[in-house]
């Protein structure tokens, strides 16, 4: 018997454990003894559990608990089958004392005026420094709405139109010598 609190106890009859060989320390013990336990308590035919405790254990457990309804913890990090079977144990009862506490409703609230007014000032604040990353001469355009000014020009070319390779690099002077 598991004792999780003064009103629930985990009776023998609902616990089965089986031993096997464990991976890790042990030395040459590691291969001789089963030392690694594996305990299932069937929780879904629990009789000293009610409904709602059984959910929020079921949600607790996670991947811990199988389609039959029940939950199976593994101890195999101590050397000796007895320690491991109290880890187990502990595991279990650990696992069903955080399932025993009803969580406290969330009461929804009104945000208060300050913090509506926070939220308003850091958007401020975000928007301009986004102001800040855009194109110079942006907000000139934007003022006067409906003109053809304001939609976004191409940008212009690096080179001037026609210019090919005249640039100071290219005269003729400078890569052919006439003789």
């Amino acid at each position: 018997m598991i004792r999780i609190s003064d009103r629930i106890a985990l009776p023998d009859s609902e616990i089965r454990e089986t031993f096997h060989r464990a991976s890790g320390p042990g030395g040459q013990n590691v291969n001789k003894v089963a030392t690694a336990v594996e305990l299932r308590f069937d929780a879904a035919g629990s009789s000293v559990l009610s409904s709602g405790e059984k959910a929020r254990l079921r949600r607790l457990a996670g991947r811990r608990w199988t389609s039959a309804g029940e939950i199976v913890i593994t101890a195999e990090t101590h050397r000796t089958q007895a320690m491991n079977r109290s880890a187990a144990r502990g595991k279990l009862a650990r696992l069903v004392r955080d399932a025993l506490v009803v969580p406290k409703r969330r009461v929804e609230t009104r945000p208060t005026a300050a913090s509506r007014q926070d939220r308003l000032n850091a958007k401020a604040r975000r928007g301009a420094v986004k102001a800040l990353r855009q194109r110079p001469g942006l907000e000139d355009r934007r003022s006067r709405c409906g003109t053809k000014a304001a939609r976004p020009q191409p940008r212009k070319a690096a080179w001037p139109a026609g210019a090919g390779c005249s640039g100071p690099m290219f005269r003729p002077s400078m890569t052919h010598r006439s003789t």
